[in-house]
């Protein structure tokens, strides 16, 4: 099935565009971040825009405006989605390949473990017990494309499972997950929907992301919100991280430039932020200087759009 714009209420048009925000911003975002994984915050020089990391950083050979293995996993999982391809075993062969092939970008720990576990074992599935963020990213293109939330969360689980075994690590995409699939349908309680979630699928992530959207709300500063909540590459960080920076910053184009900032895993707090702001505003609401300098921006967009066509005609 074709989409035709002539075919289209308003209602469909406006969740097209919250579609193509959502992979877009995560894009977004993730790129934005790019440069600044694993360093320190900085929040003194504020800078706006794509950066190129520092020499010797693991993707200084990324120009400005390139994103990482996020949205590289979550494009390949949203193409045999919408290819009518995907299975665990499918995605799986097709990761460890991008592995072996030296294409993915400065992997997290546990995707990269998890590679050579495929590869060493021909690709027997068997992921890490590990509680990184490495696997939320391939949560995305479930959020979007399934409209039954237990669909989305066992589908994220089984997914995630590939790389990561650790039920915190499904705990965190789940959350994710929810957060965009309630996001992208226009549900204005969709933060504290996947705050809800985050809890029943794990307490300590569930109590993490209360505290860090309480003091979003009392006021305290960024630096000092970083000193409780973190910001390192566990989803107990991560995400908790992301829900404090949404809560307090309302503007797109300052909310993807701050998660940029923050230090430590960066590319994947903005990409959490860049997926919820586009799947709650759209496509319309981002940055249009950062959509024009983006890496395969046209190729994203039409994976959206064909994502949104699996969601309409999928029984």
């Amino acid at each position: 099935m074709t989409i035709l714009k002539a075919d289209l209420t308003r209602d469909t048009i406006q969740m097209l565009d919250q579609f193509k925000g959502c992979l877009l911003g995560a894009a977004m975002g993730d790129a934005l971040g790019m440069a600044r994984e694993s360093t320190p915050p900085d929040f003194q020089r504020l800078h706006e825009g794509y950066r190129r990391a520092w020499r010797g950083h693991p993707n200084a050979g990324l120009k400005p405006g390139r994103f990482t293995d996020d949205t590289q996993m979550m494009l390949l999982v949203a193409g045999m989605l919408v290819g009518g391809t995907y299975s665990e075993q499918g995605y799986a062969a097709a990761l460890a390949r991008m592995y072996m092939n030296e294409e993915l970008r400065f992997p997290d720990a546990a995707v990269d473990a998890a590679c050579r576990r495929l590869l060493l074992s021909g690709e027997q599935l068997g992921g890490v017990a590990s509680n990184t963020a490495g696997c939320i990213s391939i949560s995305i293109p479930f959020a979007l494309a399934y409209s039954d939330p237990v669909d989305v969360t066992e589908r994220v689980v089984q997914a995630c499972s590939v790389t990561h075994t650790h039920p915190a690590a499904h705990a965190g995409a789940v959350t994710v997950a929810m957060l965009v699939h309630y996001a992208v349908r226009g549900r204005p309680d969709a933060l504290s929907l996947a705050e809800k979630h985050a809890g029943l699928e794990d307490i300590t992530l569930g109590n993490k992301i209360r505290a860090a959207v309480r003091l979003a709300n009392e006021g305290i500063s960024l630096e000092s919100a970083l000193s409780v909540i973190g910001n390192d590459v566990t989803v107990y960080q991560t995400v908790p991280l992301a829900f404090f920076l949404i809560h307090r910053i309302r503007d797109v184009s300052v909310l993807l430039n701050t998660a940029a900032h923050v230090g430590g895993n960066t590319d994947t707090i903005a990409f959490i932020c860049g997926a919820y702001a586009g799947a709650t505003y759209g496509k319309s609401a981002l940055p249009r200087d950062l959509l024009e300098g983006l890496e395969g921006r046209d190729a994203i967009e039409s994976m959206a759009a064909r994502l949104y066509e699996r969601y309409i005609t999928k029984p």
